[in-house]
């Protein structure tokens, strides 16, 4: 029986992500809350749950229908883009003397909370069958902020830090949690806009962070990696 990954989120690298791993002839699920990306994914062959990521109990329900309808329940990937800025305000929260409690909440609360909701629930769906993998995107700020972005650098530290207490956690049950940290932009329609002007070499390609999830998720038990960052060549690396 094929192996079944659930993946959060499904617009751009999500969809990237289920359309690589049903060509590795996994059974693949998708949760999204659009009626357009829930089609996305039903056309690309994958079942798609209409879901809150953000909701406990609407995820639970989710991974259950998962299981339910493909047989079982293997790995879960988060690929939500869970940031919530406020209406106004410059990217990544701003100067810290300058933000307020709504760019925090958005730029710091909202990724943490988004992260906690997927390895808590997801845990818990794994718990019940034979273990599996949990693998939470983020992006370079998990690993170093910078002025005027210190708030969306601090949900990626939480994130980061909750990574590591589940895969401490959870590696006797069998269950591999891992951090992909992709540091650089990721080529997508929804960065075009703003990217049009930079080498291609600079930017994060869909596919390849697909295969490097790929990687995370099908490692052994005997070589395990729980944080592996992504930097393209054209951008720079920051040991």
């Amino acid at each position: 029986m094929a192996e079944t990954l659930v993946v959060l989120g499904a617009r751009n690298l999500g969809g990237a992500i289920v359309e690589h791993f049903l060509g590795l002839g996994w059974n693949v699920a998708a949760v999204a809350r659009s009626e357009e990306t829930l089609e996305g994914v039903r056309g690309r062959g994958a079942l798609a749950l209409p879901a809150d990521a953000s909701d406990p109990d609407a995820l639970t329900e989710a991974l259950t229908t998962a299981r339910l309808e493909l047989g079982s329940l293997d790995a879960v990937v988060n690929a939500v883009s869970a940031s919530r800025p406020p209406t106004s305000g410059p990217f990544g929260g701003g100067d810290l003397a300058a933000a307020d409690l709504a760019a925090f909440r958005g730029w710091t609360v909202a990724p943490a909370e988004q992260a906690f909701v997927f390895l808590s629930a997801g845990a818990l769906a794994l718990q019940q069958d034979r273990g599996g993998a949990l693998v939470q995107i983020t992006g370079g700020s998990a690993r170093r902020a910078m002025p005027g972005k210190g708030l969306w650098a601090a949900g990626a530290f939480a994130t980061r830090a909750l990574v590591q207490a589940a895969a401490q956690e959870l590696r006797s049950e069998g269950i591999h949690v891992a951090l992909l940290a992709v540091d650089a932009t990721i080529e997508s329609p929804k960065t075009a806009a703003y990217t049009r002007d930079q080498p291609r070499e600079a930017l994060a390609d869909m596919n390849q962070i697909a295969s490097a999830v790929a990687f995370l998720v099908n490692q052994g038990a005997r070589a395990l990696t729980h944080e592996l960052v992504v930097t393209p060549a054209g951008e720079r690396w920051v040991p």
